[in-house]
């Protein structure tokens, strides 16, 4: 019954809707219920069957009238449970609150949820806890923890017994002081705000709350319901600064009732872990904020050690007090003391990234006590952030990203005020974030990472964003932008990217177009005879959003286009490049729709005409035809209603009206001629048998080779000086359907499957062509061949362009293909007609070699606990391809794995008394944490199947 009830509960949680689609939650529910009842059932099942009500307590009871009955039935079990069986309790407790706070039982006042009450504080005043062992304290906490769940979901339903729980606060001398502290400020917090929201209370409502210890007053008609639901909104949403919106009490001086609870609340703080002393220094700052009666002044004692604290929390509370209470609490000299403190832990070296990144956003959103601007969003600078003080947070080509760009953000700012009271002048801080600027762009110049590229573009971005109006760097920016490109076209899209974000953010800047315009034209300029098809590829899209600005002349684009089709003797056209082709008709499409198409119309016509009736794929010659008719056949006006983006209705309309006007059946031409998206996975790559590709230089075997080492590894070490050595790794996928089942795609024809990388351990890849895939056919094989530039894991992304049997074509994202790191394993690339004697030498000599050598060269041990029989079968299933020793030696086992393009992994296995030992020694340190989680896994896999 156990086993079966796990199941259940397994699947429920996996899926709750898929689960009830097969029973009702109301059938489910008395299941449960019935369990839970059950005195045969153990209470660990139980436990695990009040998961669903903690999880999903709104399924299971849809409405309060059976939430109500649910938590009677689960009051009822909690009575009658063993006091001896604390897990279960709690986890009834727990239960119990999903069911009443989601259902609204709790913010309705129902008797259940009165009763309920009744018990948390019974529960957590339980005398026999406070003077005994402690065996109880983890019930009253999670009591504790109910109750702070009940009040934060219906504010002021506790504020009746404050003085109830100022006391239980007060006498608690074990851990669960904290849990009480922070359950009576919450109250406490709720009780004052409900006060502000009252007409005419005053000093004698407050007095009454706290020391009132009457039971609770529900509320019983719906109005009354109703209205604390929506004070439940409002609390909720209740924000420190500005301090001005918040509501206040006006109770007059009158407050020592409640200056005493806060005195003792502030006197016990320091007896709490930092972030519970952060969330009630919160709440007490709001408290204070509402009631005008008590001072700010009342904190003035915690300040100094606030002021000092390493406690990322404290100091972020202290900043909200300084937000709510300016300069009567923080004086100018506190001012000046916290801001200093924030510079230095902005570049404090034993601080992590993100702390000293969040003291980074406190400096721009600092509290002033006299701030000059109103808005609390806006990131503005503090007027006793000077540039002197400022320097000190300069960034650096050292940074990492993040702290980069959050530096130069700020010494933006800087720079402008610096700007601003200079009276126009040049700031040497603008010069020094150009220079630096300058330093990046080199840096991307000379082949830095990915992630330094995105870091060197958003960097860009943001000086533009501050200074595009200085002509004298914005100008010298482009320049550096377009000779960056020409080295680097595959950087187009984040060209691209950044003149769009830069015409979106700053709609008055003409930067975003002058720099298309120096790309188009360094473009058009360059010598044909010298592009390659990547470049031509980046120039194509390039020119493709140059073409869609209205301002920026075309002629260039067009005379760049006729010399490209046009080009002897290797033509484009010849070449029938689908993708190159996709790449000039996008060009066309929004030339096209130009402003200037009629000063266009005759070159544009010459190179659609010519792509129609040259160009070596089928699929381009029916878009072009199709671009050529519509030219020469519609209005600009027309012609624009068919192709510009973004139509509205109406012009879709004429659409098909223009369509039928030129060709039969327009519309379904069009559909023919577009690539279709799926909307789910068609078919998958699924790992085969791996081939690998030896590098041998130039076929040279040559003979036997001597057994000493030293000249074995001389030898082998010869072949990877030999220009026509080459190593690279094969893997084998079959192609095969996606599970779903769609008649549509059961035979598709022409696939062409296109993989980007994730990383840069590897060498782009080439597009892999199948011809066919038939559903009921055997699943044909796939080889993609990987070159390592560093033998390391990696996922790479594929997609899919195929023609379905009714002539449409599709695009389709494949599975990430995951390369793990056992799959770059190679054997030695040594000459076929050396022995095993001969790799043992190889082996000897470079194990020599690695133990003597530093640099990139490190050894390592890796140790468990296999049974001699496991390690046999370890070696035979896993390194048998690279054993440089005979199979049949016992004692130890010696393996030699190639990773290209040059790295070795060696390893010598034997079984010592106490376990066995994998001696690993590899000339790229770089590999060791690769090799330790792969030995893992595979020991870990063995003993498992022993056992």
């Amino acid at each position: 019954m156990a086993e079966k009830w796990v199941e259940r509960i397994s699947a429920f949680s996996h899926s709750p809707s898929h689960f009830l689609s097969g029973t009702t939650a109301e059938a489910f529910l008395a299941d449960l219920l019935r369990e839970v009842r059950d005195d045969r059932a153990s209470y660990n099942v139980k436990v695990l069957l009040l998961s669903p009500l903690c999880e999903h307590p709104t399924l299971l009871c849809p409405s309060d009238s059976v939430g109500e009955e649910t938590a009677l039935e689960l009051m009822s079990v909690f009575a009658q449970c063993p006091p001896k069986l604390l897990q279960f309790r709690c986890h009834l407790l727990l239960a119990l609150t999903s069911v009443l706070v989601c259902t609204s039982c709790v913010s309705g006042r129902s008797r259940a949820s009165q009763d309920f009450l009744d018990l948390l504080l019974q529960v957590s005043q339980d005398a026999g806890d406070i003077h005994g062992d402690g065996a109880l304290r983890s019930l009253r906490a999670t009591a504790c923890s109910c109750l702070q769940e009940l009040e934060a979901c219906c504010p002021g339903l506790l504020s009746q017994r404050l003085e109830l729980l100022g006391g239980l606060r007060q006498q608690e001398t074990s851990r669960l002081h904290q849990d009480f502290a922070g359950l009576h400020v919450l109250v406490l917090r709720n009780a004052v705000y409900q006060l502000t929201q009252e007409t005419g209370a005053g000093a004698e409502h407050l007095k009454a709350i706290l020391g009132g210890n009457t039971s609770v007053v529900w509320e019983a008609d719906q109005d009354s319901v109703v209205k604390n639901n929506k004070e439940s909104a409002i609390l909720s949403s209740l924000i420190l600064g500005p301090m001005g919106r918040v509501p206040t009490l006006q109770t007059g001086p009158d407050c020592k009732e409640l200056r005493s609870i806060l005195s003792s609340l502030l006197e016990e703080s320091y007896l709490l872990t930092p972030l519970c002393q952060a969330a009630l220094l919160h709440r007490l700052t709001e408290v204070v904020a509402m009631v005008p009666g008590v001072t700010p002044g009342i904190f003035r004692t915690q300040l100094l050690r606030l002021l000092g604290t390493a406690e990322i929390c404290l100091l972020h509370v202290t900043l909200l007090m300084k937000c709510a209470f300016t300069d009567s609490l923080f004086s100018a000299e506190d001012e000046a003391f916290i801001l200093k403190r924030l510079v230095v832990l902005s570049q404090h070296p034993l601080l992590s990234v993100p702390e000293k990144l969040f003291y980074m956003d406190c400096i721009l959103h600092f509290p002033e006590n006299r701030p000059i601007s109103s808005s609390v969003d806006d990131e503005t600078l503090p007027v006793l952030l000077t540039p002197r003080l400022a320097s000190a947070l300069v960034p650096t080509v050292f940074n990492g990203s993040a702290t980069l760009l959050s530096r130069l953000n700020l010494l933006s700012l800087v720079c402008l005020e610096e700007a601003e009271d200079a009276e126009g002048e040049e700031s040497r801080g603008l010069a020094y974030l150009h220079e630096h600027l300058t330093s990046l762009l080199r840096i991307v110049e000379n082949g830095g990472g990915r992630e330094l590229v995105v870091t060197f573009f958003r960097a860009t971005f943001l000086f533009l964003f501050y200074f595009c109006h200085v002509e004298r760097y914005s100008t010298s920016l482009t320049e550096q932008l377009c000779e960056l490109y020409l080295r680097h076209t595959h950087l187009a899209p984040h060209l691209i990217n950044l003149a769009d974000q830069t015409q979106d953010k700053l709609p008055e800047s003409n930067w975003a177009v002058e720099l298309l315009k120096a790309l188009q034209r360094v473009i058009t300029k360059a010598p044909l005879g010298q592009l390659t098809l990547q470049d031509l590829s980046w120039h194509l899209k390039m020119l493709a959003r140059v073409a869609e600005e209205g301002d920026i002349r075309q002629g260039g684009t067009l005379s760049f286009l006729s010399g490209i089709i046009l080009s002897p003797p290797s033509s484009v056209c010849v070449s029938g490049n689908w993708r190159l082709g996709n790449g000039l008709l996008g060009v066309c499409r929004r030339l096209l729709v130009h402003p200037g198409l009629d000063s266009l119309l005759i070159p544009l016509a010459d190179v659609l005409q010519h792509l129609a009736c040259r160009y070596g794929d089928t699929d381009i010659q029916d878009h072009a035809r199709l671009y050529y008719t519509l030219l020469t056949t519609l209005s600009r006006e027309k012609l624009a209603g068919v192709l510009a983006k973004g139509a509205a209705e109406g012009e879709r309309q004429i659409k098909k009206r223009s369509l039928s006007c030129v060709l039969a059946e327009g519309e379904g031409l069009t559909t023919m001629l577009t690539v279709h998206q799926t909307e789910e996975g068609i078919f998958r790559l699924t790992e085969a048998r791996r081939e690998t590709k030896e590098g041998v230089s130039n076929g040279k075997e040559g003979g036997n080779c001597p057994e000493e080492a030293n000249a074995a590894l001389e030898a082998y070490r010869a072949q990877f000086s030999d220009p026509g050595f080459a190593s690279e790794i094969t893997l084998k996928y079959e192609l095969s359907h996606a599970q779903a089942h769609d008649s549509r795609f059961d035979q598709l024809f022409s696939i062409r499957i296109h993989f980007i990388l994730t990383d840069d351990h590897y060498e782009e890849l080439e597009d892999i062509s199948v011809p066919c895939l038939f559903r009921e056919r055997p699943a044909p094989v796939v080889r993609l061949r990987l070159k390592p530039i560093r033998p390391h894991p990696t996922t790479l992304r594929a997609s899919a362009i195929f023609t379905t049997q009714d002539g449409l074509s599709w695009h389709t994202a494949l599975p990430d293909i995951r390369v793990a790191f056992q799959q770059t394993f190679t054997p030695p690339p040594v000459p076929r007609t050396w022995g095993r004697s001969s790799r043992l030498c190889v082996f000897d000599g470079l194990w020599g070699e690695i133990c003597s050598e530093s640099g990139d060269s490190v050894t390592s041990l890796f140790c468990c606990q296999l049974k001699e029989a496991a390690v046999r079968k370890l070696v035979e299933e896993h390194f048998l391809p690279y054993l440089a020793s005979d199979p049949a030696q016992k004692e130890e086992s010696k393996v030699l794995v190639f990773l290209p393009p040059r790295s070795h992994v060696l390893m010598k296995i034997r079984s010592e008394e106490d376990a066995v030992h994998f001696d690993v020694a590899t000339d790229n340190w770089q590999l060791l944490p690769h090799i330790n989680s792969y030995l893992l896994r595979v020991t870990s896999s063995q003993e498992d199947a022993l056992d």
